[in-house]
C-alpha cells in the first residue's frame, strides 16, 4: 500500500509541473507547431535531457527496480515504416486531441472531462495495438 501511495504523490507532482509549465495548454501545443515558440520545446528537450541522463545513471550505477531486478535496455531494430507509421497515428492523436498521454490525465483532473473519452480512446488504440501486434512490422 505504501508503494501506491508514492506513486500518487508522484503522479501529484507529475501533474502539477505539468499545470504550471503551462504544458498542457492547447494553445502552448500550437504554438510549437506552428514554430511560433520556444517553450514546448524547451520542456520536450529538458525532458530528453534529464532521460538521457538518467539511462547513463541506471546503466553505470547498475541500479535495480523494486524487487530488486537489474534495469535492462534492449536495443531497437531501425525501421523507417515502424516508426513513420507509429509517429503518424501518435502525431494524429496528439492533434486531435491537442495533448499526449502524460498530458491527458492531467487534463482530467484539472476538471476537462472530455478527456475521459480521449483516455478511453488511447486505451482501445493500446488495446488494437496489442491485438494486432503479431501482424505488424517489427
Amino acid at each position: 500500500m505504501k508503494k501506491y501511495l508514492s506513486f500518487l504523490i508522484i503522479g501529484i507532482v507529475f501533474g502539477i509541473t505539468m499545470t504550471k509549465s503551462e504544458a498542457i495548454s492547447w494553445y502552448r501545443i500550437q504554438e510549437m507547431f506552428r514554430f511560433q515558440a520556444f517553450h514546448m520545446y524547451g520542456i520536450i528537450g529538458t525532458a530528453v535531457f534529464l532521460g538521457a541522463i538518467s539511462v547513463a545513471l541506471i546503466k553505470r550505477l547498475g541500479i535495480r527496480d523494486l524487487r530488486g531486478n537489474p534495469i535492462t535496455f534492449n536495443d531497437k531494430q531501425m525501421s523507417i515504416p515502424r516508426y513513420l507509421f507509429g509517429g503518424f497515428i501518435f502525431g494524429l492523436g496528439w492533434a486531435l486531441s491537442g495533448a499526449c498521454p502524460g498530458p491527458m490525465y492531467t487534463l482530467l483532473g484539472n476538471g476537462m472531462l472530455v478527456f475521459i473519452v480521449v483516455i478511453g480512446s488511447a486505451i482501445l488504440g493500446t488495446l488494437a495495438y496489442g491485438a494486432l501486434r503479431s501482424k505488424l512490422p517489427h
